[in-house]
Parts: C-alpha cells; sequence; structure tokens
C-alpha cells in the first residue's frame, strides 16, 4: 500500500498542472504577436532590397547615357545598355522598372511592386538622379 502511494506521488511530480500549461502557452503566443510582424517586414525589405539594386543597374546605365549624350532626353529602358537578363532576380522581373520621369537633367526610377511573389501588398520604390530617395509606396496607395 505504501508503495503504491509512493508510485502516485512521483506520478503527480512529473505532470504539468493546467496552470502551467495555459502559462507556457500564453508565453508562446506572446512571442507569436511579436514575431511575425517582425518576420514579415524583415521579409518585405529583403525583397525590396532586390528592387533597390535593379534601380542602381539602371541609375549605372542612364549615367552612361548622360556621358554619351549630354542629356537624359531619349532615354527609355529599352536604349540604354542594359543586358535582358540584369533586372531579371527571384521577386523582380524586368517589367517590373520603369521610367516615369525623364527630362534632360532629371530621371525617375520606379522599381516595383515585384510581379515575381505571391505576396499581397507589396511596395515600389522610387529614386531620382541625385540618388535620393522619393519613397517606399505601397501598391494600393
Amino acid at each position: 500500500m505504501q508503495m503504491r502511494k509512493l508510485v502516485q506521488d512521483v506520478r503527480r511530480k512529473q505532470a504539468f498542472t493546467l496552470v502551467e500549461l495555459m502559462i507556457v502557452v500564453t508565453i508562446v503566443a506572446i512571442l507569436a504577436l511579436i514575431a511575425i510582424p517582425l518576420y514579415s517586414a524583415n521579409t518585405t525589405a529583403s525583397i525590396m532590397s532586390e528592387g533597390i539594386a535593379g534601380a542602381g543597374v539602371i541609375r549605372s546605365a542612364l549615367r552612361v547615357w548622360y556621358s554619351q549624350n549630354g542629356t537624359y532626353t531619349g532615354a527609355t529602358l529599352s536604349s540604354l545598355a542594359i543586358g535582358s537578363n540584369d533586372l531579371q532576380g527571384k521577386y523582380f522581373a524586368q517589367t517590373d522598372y520603369s521610367l516615369p520621369t525623364v527630362t534632360a537633367s532629371t530621371y525617375v526610377i520606379k522599381a516595383g511592386p515585384p510581379s515575381l511573389t505571391t505576396r499581397a501588398n507589396m511596395p515600389y520604390y522610387e529614386i531620382n538622379d541625385l540618388g535620393s530617395k522619393l519613397g517606399t509606396y505601397y501598391s494600393n496607395q
């Protein structure tokens, strides 16, 4: 009889109470609430870094255009010396880049939103001839 009681005492000490389990579940839920938005933001930033790199390729080609022509006028993505695969990436296609504004002395490069990703509400990135970031905008704005 005493042995049986001893076995029962050992079993009780090995088990978790409902309160202990609820505390663990609450802690895990709080950590998930913090971690998921941070992960999502970092993933979006890493995807956009590919677009920023592509904008750098276009910017370099525009500088070559300006040195040869003395103006940015007439520069288009198809007229620049950019290879067919230079702007093709994992998330961005060549068609995701554009030159919405080109004047004799200024330009604006727009990258995105990336078409090769299935993530919803991805931003696009704009930069001007001075290298100033005009902003990162979401496609629904």
